[in-house]
């Protein structure tokens, strides 16, 4: 690497270091990084995944994907939608939220949305498999916000992993294959100088624990 420059208006890193010393790299390997990072961001990987969570749980009845896509709302879409809001008043730069001491307002709101659909899910009847998937976002959750207090774990790691691991369990164990799709995006975090390697497995390892939900289905 020559020299160093500053991260851009988009939160993207250039070349040297961010403000938290974690080193990037070159313009066109960050260019891939970017890609992979917001193709596979949180919100694309939990409508992909829970609507196939769904479809599976209610045992490829199409109602499955009915309840799948209220799960990707509440775990995705929504959280999503409120970072947008809060970029827009300024509060954030991008949806990277870098700084892990102003992460603690998104968590909160993962958790009630995920808890309200949660108990829409419960009142509907959904299948129980879609259910659970939930509440193990939750804990999820909470997991990632009592780390985040002292560390910045990497949460789209962790969503990528639970995404396929929940897979996994719920549909085939075939989906394991899939976590060629969790090391890219492991990959590109650090690339992209957002988080070590140590932020993006335990990230990771923290998604694959949802599947311990299932143990006492």
């Amino acid at each position: 690497m020559t020299g160093t420059t500053a991260p851009t208006t988009d939160g993207a890193p250039g070349l040297g270091t961010t403000g938290e010393g974690i080193p990037t790299t070159s313009a066109r390997t960050a260019s891939v990084a970017r890609t992979v990072t917001d193709v596979l961001q949180p919100r694309n990987v939990l409508l992909a995944g829970m609507l196939g969570i769904g479809l599976a749980a209610a045992g490829g009845d199409w109602t499955g994907l009915l309840w799948g896509f209220l799960g990707a709302l509440c775990a995705g879409l929504i959280p999503a939608g409120y970072i947008e809001w809060e970029r827009g008043r300024g509060t954030w730069g991008d949806r990277h939220v870098v700084d892990r001491t102003k992460r603690a307002p998104i968590f909160f709101v993962i958790l009630g949305s995920i808890g309200t659909g949660s108990v829409v899910m419960v009142l509907g009847s959904a299948p129980t498999g879609i259910l659970v998937a939930m509440l193990a976002l939750w804990v999820m959750t909470i997991g990632l916000l009592a780390v985040n207090t002292v560390w910045k774990i990497s949460v789209d790691s962790a969503v990528a992993s639970a995404a396929v691991s929940l897979l996994a369990v719920v549909h085939s164990p075939w989906w394991i294959a899939a976590y060629a799709l969790t090391a890219a995006v492991c990959w590109s975090r650090v690339a992209l100088g957002y988080h070590t390697v140590a932020q993006t497995l335990a990230g990771a390892g923290l998604g694959a624990a949802t599947t311990v939900a299932y143990v006492f289905v």
